[in-house]
């Protein structure tokens, strides 16, 4: 019974109006019993229209002649961004813009509820927002209500604030297993990890982020960072210099994904690579 509830209530969460909306937190079970009754038809999970991560010459292309995918043409990275909103960020930004670079920011729902200016300058900015729940759980810890509630609340609040619902969510602690994986595609939401973790919020040192970062740099690379850790954002004028002088390009994860639609609950980068 509950299994089917699920189903029904992922659907509305796709759909862009989440069925468990709170502004100040994860929905009661009770709120949950009573949206799953009235949740509308799933829908199939889209990526967002790829936009590049930095501005570049377009030539013209021979009719006919159907142009690679950006990233194809392009040493590409992406730069990826947890647990903000933050007060960090606008410096952040501010690189980001200087440097031409776009990135994705995978955003707590409490913290979008007080920061909701905030969460809007990054999203008019041209970067990617991701889910990364409302408390910053471990997921595999809780029960399926409790997944929903944390996750659909973070949709919803997101799609208050920019008016667009995320197409990705991130696991905290890249925290998930085959029942997370399964709930993820309940709610039509791809999981993203990454190929590299600076582990940026252990180390706390601006020199130690700047390295790592550059040493787990690679083409299609997805690396993992933290704009709630001012050693990091005071690493990335060095780093993304550095990186440019490597011929790389700043892009979001869906410029990276070049078209591909990920399936609901799929794990990218796999695990393993």
């Amino acid at each position: 019974m509950w299994r089917k509830a699920r189903i029904v209530m992922a659907g509305a969460c796709a759909a862009g109006v989440c069925v468990v909306p709170t502004a100040t937190g994860p929905a009661t079970a009770a709120t949950t019993e009573t949206a799953i009754a009235k949740a509308a038809p799933a829908k199939t999970a889209t990526a967002k229209t790829a936009t590049t991560g930095t501005v570049a010459a377009k030539a013209a292309t021979p009719a006919g002649v159907k142009k690679k995918p950006y990233c194809a043409r392009y040493k590409c990275i992406a730069l990826t961004f947890d647990d903000g909103p933050w007060p960090y960020t606008p410096a952040l930004l501010d690189t980001l813009k200087k440097h031409r670079a776009k990135a994705t920011f995978f955003l707590l729902g409490r913290k979008v509820a007080n920061r909701p200016e905030l969460t809007r300058r990054i999203h008019e900015e041209g970067h990617d927002i991701g889910n990364h729940t409302w408390t910053h759980p471990s997921l595999t810890e809780l029960s399926d209500g409790e997944v929903f509630e944390e996750v659909s609340s973070t949709s919803n609040i997101i799609n208050q604030t920019i008016g667009e619902t995320p197409d990705y969510m991130r696991p905290p602690n890249g925290a998930t297993n085959s029942r997370v994986a399964s709930l993820m595609a309940d709610l039509g939401l791809p999981q993203i990890l990454w190929t590299g973790s600076t582990l940026d919020w252990q180390a706390r040192d601006t020199k130690v982020i700047a390295q790592r970062t550059l040493k787990l740099a690679r083409r299609n690379g997805v690396i993992l960072l933290h704009d709630i850790v001012p050693e990091t954002v005071k690493a990335m004028p060095g780093v993304l210099t550095a990186l440019e002088k490597r011929h790389y390009k700043f892009v979001t994860l869906t410029t990276l994904l070049q078209g591909r639609t990920l399936r609901p609950g799929e794990v990218y980068p796999p695990r393993g690579r």
